[in-house]
């Protein structure tokens, strides 16, 4: 009977926590440095879903270990909905199959909370590079083994997994230059150290525009919006070529389903408001509106996905 009552009175005091919420600031926790895709469209998101929740969303920046620091913290948080984790879903994939052993379980550890956004990476060459298209950049690889370089955000980065799918599928050898970050990487190719990058959107798109670089395709499956002259992977002969950057707000494990129903339909809406439209053009990102079991289905088929591409690189993070 005691037992009864107790689990009653707790039930109550959740619901009224949930009805409660939020009442204070919610932190949303970016793995990654001040600048990069995932801290600009986290600060972006952070202004509707502020006016939605009635409290201020405030990003916290804990780059370093490829998210994994991030990672550690937002699992050791309390799963009441006050700490929340910005994570690009393809980095949280191939850490799983990166590190020799991680402070976490990649699926186990984390609520699923929602998917908000889907971005290419483009493939740019420097203008001395004399390929103006996927075909042509092959074809001189293949005539240049080993010759030609291309620059890295590091070993195992999906920048650099990228250009070892384009090898191995297309046959072709380069020397891979890694770098610590993707604005490195980028300073690296518009100098001419690199003669090619898998870039992602924003730096890519500027550059592009800017004459600085030459754009050869995207790795969605469909062209992107922010540059539609530009030919997919496939199209440019490459069956099967696709990497997607999928972005996605994790929580700690054991978050009150109702809680994570409420987040997600929040956030749902929030990639959907009239603020963000300017935002996913200028970085070249689709928003993306999914439940949080299609969100766990999505990120348990990225680590399978990515796991053979890992293993082919022979990249390992100890």
């Amino acid at each position: 009977m005691r037992k009864a009552i107790w689990l009653l009175l707790l039930g109550c005091g959740t619901a009224l926590a949930q009805a409660d919420y939020p009442n204070k600031p919610v932190r949303l926790v970016v793995g990654f440095a001040a600048g990069g895709i995932s801290d600009v469209l986290g600060r972006a998101i952070a202004i509707p879903l502020s006016k939605q929740l009635g409290q201020q969303v405030i990003v916290e920046n804990k780059p370093g270990a490829g998210t994994t620091i991030a990672g550690d913290f937002v699992m050791r948080a309390l799963n009441d909905g006050y700490t929340l984790w910005l994570q690009d879903i393809t980095t949280h994939a191939i850490n799983a199959n990166l590190y020799a052993k991680l402070p976490y379980d990649s699926l186990k550890d984390f609520s699923f909370v929602a998917m908000v956004a889907s971005t290419p990476l483009m493939l740019v060459v420097h203008p001395s590079t004399p390929a103006n298209n996927v075909r042509e950049l092959i074809a001189l690889l293949k005539a240049n083994p080993g010759r030609y370089s291309y620059g890295s955000s590091g070993n195992g980065t999906i920048v650099h997994l990228s250009s070892e799918m384009l090898k191995s599928s297309a046959g072709v050898d380069a020397l891979h230059v890694p770098y610590k970050g993707s604005n490195p990487a980028t300073a690296a190719i518009l100098g001419g150290e690199v003669s090619f990058v898998f870039s992602t959107m924003p730096p890519a798109i500027s550059n592009v525009r800017g004459g600085k670089l030459r754009a050869l395709a995207v790795t969605s499956p469909r062209r992107s919006d922010a540059a539609p002259e530009v030919p997919t992977m496939i199209e440019s002969g490459l069956p099967g070529f696709e990497i997607v950057l999928y972005s996605g707000v994790l929580a700690p494990k054991g978050m009150e389903r109702a809680l994570v129903r409420r987040l997600n339909a929040e956030f749902a809406r929030a990639v959907q408001a009239p603020e963000m439209q300017p935002v996913w053009r200028n970085i070249g990102a689709d928003p993306i509106a999914a439940s949080p079991e299609e969100f766990e289905a999505a990120t348990t088929r990225e680590i399978a996905k990515l796991g053979p591409v890992v293993k082919a690189s022979g990249a390992k993070v100890d």
